[in-house]
């Protein structure tokens, strides 16, 4: 049965038909990214899993827009996704799919000849860090994502939180601030407990046209009595606001694009010591001609507990026409823990996005 759905969506995918886009003071706008993967790894055959060293699966990310005017739009971004397909879900037993919101909102914007504004109240993906702006399938050039960035039990989900953020510009300058119910590291839905008040929120600047540099920061409450690493004895979760500082530049120049990001997590405990880790990867690709690219990520992730990682990701890219992209994928982590010295996956990936849009007037 998984067999057949990675078959039709993979048939499917391969269908570049798309409605382009209308100017038009409302309506509604879908578009979608559709993706099918095989991979393999000694993660597979290692307990808990101890299954065959090979898995597939795919991921469907839908972003429909309504707008309401030229100021007011209900913008949103809901995934399904089978596991395996997520590397950090390599090592969970067990098959099936999930679906879950990635972000939903209301917006205002207002732009002119000096800077823009955008006001966002709703779920929303955290304003620490810059890499969720490339978390698609389709924007990312590889197929993993760096250490400090994952679903659950990291400093960075790409899961949302419920908050409202103001972004804007002036010129070179950009800045952004969330206030949000919950932290970056361990997003709460609006119906859960111990919800707790966090803001995050960065800047940046342009110094000239391909290359910016910015900042970012979080702080507030992290930890809920349900959390994994919340044992008996713990403090009240609302007295140990966890904080992150981090730094990001982006590079462009002709065939050549650099990414990179860095950052410190401090997550306080009273019965425990505090946990501190840092972060911080390097992403180059390069253009080799109109369909092919080549990319290579380096990252590390560093903590006072749980040992340190070095990872090593390689991918080449080729874009059968400019609704689809295949990607040849392979990652080597290096861990300083004796018991698990190293993991290695390959992976293939074929993306294809669709679009389609209606104006109502």
């Amino acid at each position: 049965m998984k067999n057949s759905a990675l078959l039709l969506l993979l048939l499917c995918a391969t269908s570049p038909r798309t409605l382009p886009a209308q100017e038009a003071n409302a309506g509604i706008d879908l578009r979608s990214t559709l993706s099918g993967q095989f991979a393999a790894s000694n993660i597979f055959t290692e307990a808990p899993v101890s299954a065959a060293p090979v898995g597939e699966g795919f991921r469907a990310v839908f972003y429909p827009t309504w707008r309401l005017s030229d100021r007011w739009t209900v913008t949103g971004a809901w995934q399904l996704y089978s596991r395996p397909y997520f590397f950090s879900s390599f090592s969970t037993p067990g098959f099936g799919t999930k679906g879950n919101i990635v972000q939903a909102s209301l917006n205002y914007s207002r732009v002119s000849q000096n800077g823009s504004l955008l006001i966002r109240a709703g779920e929303l993906s955290t304003a620490f860090g810059s890499f969720l702006l490339r978390y698609d399938d389709a924007d990312n050039p590889l197929v993993d994502l760096p250490q400090a960035y994952g679903y659950y039990y990291s400093p960075v989900s790409s899961l949302p939180v419920a908050g409202a953020q103001i972004d804007a510009t002036r010129g070179k300058f950009d800045g952004r601030a969330q206030f949000a119910n919950s932290s970056p590291a361990n997003p709460r839905s609006i119906f859960d407990h111990d919800q707790y008040g966090n803001w995050a929120g960065g800047g940046g600047y342009t110094i000239r046209q391909g290359l910016r540099v910015g900042v970012s920061a979080y702080r507030g409450p992290y930890l809920d009595r349900q959390y994994a690493y919340f044992f008996p004895g713990e403090a009240n979760p609302s007295t140990l606001p966890a904080h992150a500082l981090g730094a990001d530049a982006q590079w462009t120049h002709h065939h050549w694009n650099l990414q990179g990001e860095f950052q410190r997590f401090v997550m306080p405990y009273s019965v425990l010591p505090i946990y501190r880790v840092d972060a911080g990867y390097l992403e180059v690709k390069r253009a080799l001609g109109p369909r092919w690219y080549a990319a290579v990520r380096t990252g590390y992730s560093s903590g006072n507990q749980g040992g340190n990682t070095i990872r090593y990701e390689v991918a080449a890219g080729f874009r059968p026409n400019r609704f689809q992209l295949l990607k040849a994928d392979y990652e080597f982590d290096s861990y300083s823990t004796p018991t698990d010295p190293s993991d290695k996956i390959f992976a293939l990936q074929f993306v294809t996005t669709l679009h389609l849009s209606h104006a109502t007037r």
